[in-house]
């Protein structure tokens, strides 16, 4: 089973994704912020994929990225942004994938299962 990191700071964009990835067999860590989400990367599990957000508050996703780019323990975990600001920018961050909000689960679900076979 892959874990999968949903950061977004919107509990009502974040808990719905986090629910539907749980139904379909993900286990799934939520942070509210760039900070809360490196606290759970060292915390552990292995996390497999993370979903980000870019505009938040305490850390935002860029700075987020920036970090995790930079330690080689989280370097290689592949990120899908998804975000409603700055889509004019999303190649800087060297994701995996892109969406803009809003976004469809399925839509989220289908690039999670091309990136991570054996789900």
């Amino acid at each position: 089973m892959h874990t999968i990191l949903v950061v977004d700071d919107d509990a009502a964009v974040r808990r719905p994704i986090a629910r539907l990835l749980g139904f379909e067999g993900f286990q799934v860590v939520e942070a509210s912020d760039g900070q809360e989400a490196l606290t759970r990367l060292q915390a552990g599990p292995g996390v497999a994929a993370i979903l980000l957000d870019l505009r938040m508050p305490v850390m935002d996703g860029w700075a987020f990225r920036a970090i995790q780019r930079s330690d080689p323990r989280f370097a290689d975990i592949p990120v899908i942004v998804i975000s409603g600001a700055d889509s004019d920018r999303f190649n800087e961050l060297g994701a995996v994938a892109a969406l803009e909000k809003p976004v469809t689960v399925s839509s989220v679900i289908r690039l999670l299962r091309d990136l991570l076979p054996n789900q």
